[in-house]
C-alpha cells in the first residue's frame, strides 16, 4: 500500500510517529518520507489487514499536525525492505 498524506503534516514529527504506529501494529515493512510538496508518502508491505490499519490510523488517529486527505493506491508487494525507516 502507498499512501500519499496532505495537511499539515511536514515539521511536526509526522514521520516519527508514524514509524512507531506501523512498529506498534506489526508486521509492516516499509518507509515514510516527506515530499517536496509538502505531502508525506508511506508505503507500507504486509497482510493487508495491517495495511488497512496504519491506513485508518493515517486517516483517523492522532497524528501530530493536521491531515486534509489521504490517498492511497494497492499493489502487489515487492519485498524491497526490511523494516519500517524513516527517510
Amino acid at each position: 500500500m502507498t499512501a500519499w498524506v496532505r495537511g499539515r503534516v511536514q515539521g511536526v514529527g509526522f514521520r516519527w510517529f508514524t514509524r512507531a504506529n506501523a512498529l506498534r501494529i506489526g508486521g509492516l515493512d516499509g518507509f515514510v518520507l516527506n515530499l517536496g510538496d509538502g505531502r508525506v508518502q508511506v508505503v507500507a508491505e504486509g497482510p493487508r489487514d495491517r495495511c488497512e490499519l496504519l491506513l485508518e490510523w493515517l486517516r483517523t488517529g492522532d497524528t501530530p499536525g493536521r491531515v486534509e486527505g489521504v490517498t492511497e493506491m494497492w499493489g502487489r508487494p515487492r519485498g524491497e525492505y526490511r523494516g519500517f525507516a524513516v527517510r
